[in-house]
């Protein structure tokens, strides 16, 4: 029997694949809509998700290039939103900095911890994601030696750059690293497609967002946790 092939290095996603991110960002909403009432209560009466929606339209129609861009969004979200409320526009800096913290609270899926201290010690680990989250700041540092977003590199999943760059922080041609992510298409197909082994983890939490049956044969074998993909390079 042949023997499991190993990457040189592993890129992982990170929202909803190393911690669910909707319990997260409901949080981190409320930690800024309590700041927004002490700090700019006309903001805040009218800050709500239609709102938010009409603004992030109008960012997209003015700034295009900045679409990959969560923070830029956000940051500049709140800086639209505050003007057009009567509020100081330079409380937007301060309100996405609450947010942003706010945002870097996650709760480990009960697996990631134990898988992630022990493939730090075989491979170099890079997050790669297209949004804000820090390995830093929620806690993960030690494991990762490096980490890409999409709002540093310019280009977001599938854009094989993003990946390309993810190798290049790794030290590893892209057919030497195996990338992990929930999204079958943002995280597997583009990886694939930029060179790189990929692997689909879909926790049975998400498992209605990607029927299976409604993917191509090309996404391959879905597996429900880390434990389960580091059985599969071996143990």
């Amino acid at each position: 029997m042949p023997a499991p092939w190993r990457p040189r290095a592993i890129t992982l996603d990170l929202d909803d694949t190393l911690w669910p991110v909707g319990p997260t960002l409901v949080a981190a909403e409320q930690v800024l809509a309590d700041w927004l009432r002490d700090r700019a209560p006309r903001t805040a009466a009218g800050y709500s998700p239609e709102t938010r929606a009409a603004i992030r339209r109008r960012l997209l129609a003015d700034h295009p290039r900045h679409a990959h861009d969560m923070s830029f969004l956000r940051r500049e979200g709140l800086r639209l939103a505050m003007a057009d409320a009567g509020d100081d526009p330079v409380l937007a800096d301060e309100a996405f900095a609450v947010f942003l913290a706010a945002r870097q609270r996650v709760e480990f899926f009960e697996d990631v911890l134990p898988v992630l201290a022990r493939w730090s010690a075989r491979y170099r680990l890079v997050a790669v994601s297209n949004g804000n989250a820090d390995v830093h700041a929620v806690g993960l540092g030690a494991y990762f030696s490096g980490a890409v977003s999409a709002h540093k590199v310019g280009c977001a999943k599938p854009d094989p750059g993003i990946f390309h760059e993810a190798c290049r922080l790794a030290g590893a041609a892209p057919e030497e690293v195996l990338h992990i992510g929930d999204d079958p298409h943002l995280d597997v197909l583009g990886a694939r497609r930029a060179g790189l082994q990929a692997t689909w983890i879909r926790r049975p939490e998400f498992v209605h967002r990607h029927p299976i049956e409604a993917l191509g044969p090309e996404v391959g074998p879905a597996f429900e946790d880390l434990r389960a993909i580091d059985a599969m390079l071996g143990g």
